[in-house]
């Protein structure tokens, strides 16, 4: 069996993995990228989920190289398409959820762009279809991860002084025999007043598949019946006011009855502007094109079942039925929805297989926005970003910070039948020592994957901050090589922690909020 070597092995090509690998190989790493689907770009390309953002996004809160993926993003649009509006932050779709909604393949070319000069001058492999089947570890370091490609089968291993783990559900961690966590913590572990009493590593958050959706009004494009049309239609779980398929679910704060519409009506939240990711009136084409949308709404979260740490057969079927799920909400939309104007459904939603270039028009991948996360050094928290606990404008500031990253706690429906959960955090920092492993010297979270805990992972998941995550570790392997030094080290030794944060800076890290933020 064949062994690459590189400076540093990279497992996983989400945000994280990127990010990870731009800063590896701006630093001279030669680095190797891997991914388990055809795409790199996890949450805005392969699982079609648009950048998440706080509110201060345009001006700070995240990575230079942050802030310059999402200027290619509009550069992108500009350039490419005619566009109709003059706007310095021209949003494509126009969706509520983000000030940058836009299309995943989008998103997918400008990633491989900011990779491509280090992909020119083979500085970095990236090696697609590609999953990780075990890991050789002697005491506290990984040797080597052997790999296969789901296409061929083929076999390999892959060596280097340092590893990340930037998958989506921290694939690594089993496979490398490395302390990690699921699920909800007990209150006497974290002393976090929304805690449970006693930990779950079962109530995990729900995972997605996206689709996307054009308007065409006037025409059909009713899909076949899907095969659990029937169960889903009927579908009513305890924790929503009526059944699944409809345009009623909790308020995520309240929990009240909330009510939603399709388009904007007189009342009800409109999910179709929510993820709109193409927003027709911005743009003059030569064909008629309609809006399109991304489902990823309450009614389309799967919380019947896992798919890691399960068997086999259970991720098979709970991949399945979340498919059938968001294709079940399609149909219904398309022919039992109620209108306003008192008649059923929109025949007009069409699916656009063309978006995730899939033969059943869903995401490539699930969106999964709860990780196996690491036994860590350090483990953020609810007190460290709670109002609740904290005097002035933001959380806790970390001595070993190397980021920042806003974001309220928001946990969906978990798997166990408990409901959102929704509370306000502060702007936050992000602290070196969540990304560290107590029991491994040399592999790096990079991801959802870091030491948070089930409260804290509602506010860190997101993209700016997975980002900054995978960014940070990227430069930490990079520091630790010319240094000789290992990540704790760096940690614990104040003139290397100094030293690192001064060249993160460099870098165009923030690692502290504008003065404003800071109590006199």
């Amino acid at each position: 069996m064949d062994t690459l070597k590189k400076d540093l092995v990279i497992i996983g090509a989400g945000l994280g993995g990127c990010a990870a690998a731009l800063s590896a190989c701006a630093n001279g790493l030669n680095v190797v990228l891997t991914e388990e689907t055809d795409w790199i770009g996890g949450q805005v390309t392969s699982q079609g989920v648009p950048p998440d953002e706080h509110q201060w996004i345009e001006e700070f809160g995240s990575t230079r190289r942050y802030r310059e993926y999402r200027s290619k993003v509009r550069e992108t649009y500009l350039r490419a398409m005619d566009v109709t509006v003059q706007n310095t932050a021209f949003n494509p779709g126009n969706g509520l959820v983000s000030k940058i909604c836009h299309d995943p393949r989008v998103s997918l070319h400008v990633l491989k762009e900011m990779l491509l000069p280090y992909v020119l001058t083979n500085q970095l492999t990236i090696q697609l279809n590609t999953i990780v089947t075990s890991v050789e570890r002697t005491g506290r370091t990984v040797m080597n991860v052997t790999y296969q490609n789901t296409l061929t089968g083929k076999l390999g291993k892959l060596a280097a002084p340092y590893f990340i783990d930037a998958t989506e559900a921290g694939d690594l961690l089993p496979l490398a025999n490395i302390e990690f966590v699921t699920g909800a913590e007990a209150k006497s572990d974290t002393k976090e007043i929304h805690a449970l009493e006693i930990s779950d590593p079962n109530d995990i958050q729900a995972f997605t598949y996206v689709l996307g959706m054009e308007y065409r009004e006037g025409e059909d494009h009713t899909i076949p019946e899907p095969e659990m049309y029937s169960f889903w239609k009927e579908f009513h779980p305890d924790i929503w006011p009526e059944k699944y398929l409809s345009f009623f679910a909790p308020h995520p704060i309240t929990k009240e009855k909330r009510e939603y519409t399709l388009f904007r009506e007189e009342q009800g939240f409109p999910l179709w502007e929510y993820r709109r990711s193409f927003d027709r009136k911005q743009f003059t084409t030569p064909v008629y094109t309609g809006d399109v949308s991304l489902m990823n709404w309450p009614q389309s979260d799967y919380f019947l079942g896992n798919i890691y740490d399960v068997t086999e057969e259970e991720k098979g079927r709970n991949i399945y039925q979340a498919k059938q799920l968001s294709l079940s909400l399609l149909y219904w939309l398309q022919t039992d929805a109620p209108r306003p104007d008192g008649g059923k459904g929109y025949p007009g939603l069409k699916l656009r297989k063309d978006l995730f270039e899939t033969e059943d028009g869903l995401a490539k991948a699930a969106y999964i926005r709860e990780s196996r996360r690491i036994k860590a050094e350090y483990t953020i928290v609810e007190q460290d970003v709670s109002p609740e606990f904290n005097d002035g404008k933001t959380g806790k500031l970390y001595e070993d910070r190397i980021g920042i990253g806003s974001y309220s706690i928001d946990l969906h429906p978990s798997m166990t039948g408990r409901t959102y959960f929704d509370v306000d955090a502060l702007p936050y920092h992000i602290p070196l020592g969540a990304l560290i492993p107590k029991d491994t010297d040399n592999l790096l979270a990079g991801c959802k994957n870091i030491g948070t805990t089930h409260i804290t992972n509602g506010c860190y998941r997101l993209h700016p901050t997975e980002w900054n995550i995978g960014e940070a570790c990227g430069a930490l392997v990079s520091f630790c090589i010319k240094a000789k030094a290992k990540p704790k080290e760096v940690r614990e030794n104040s003139q290397l922690l100094m030293e690192f944060q001064t060249k993160l800076r460099a870098e165009g890290f923030e690692l502290e909020w504008p003065k404003e933020f800071y109590k006199d």
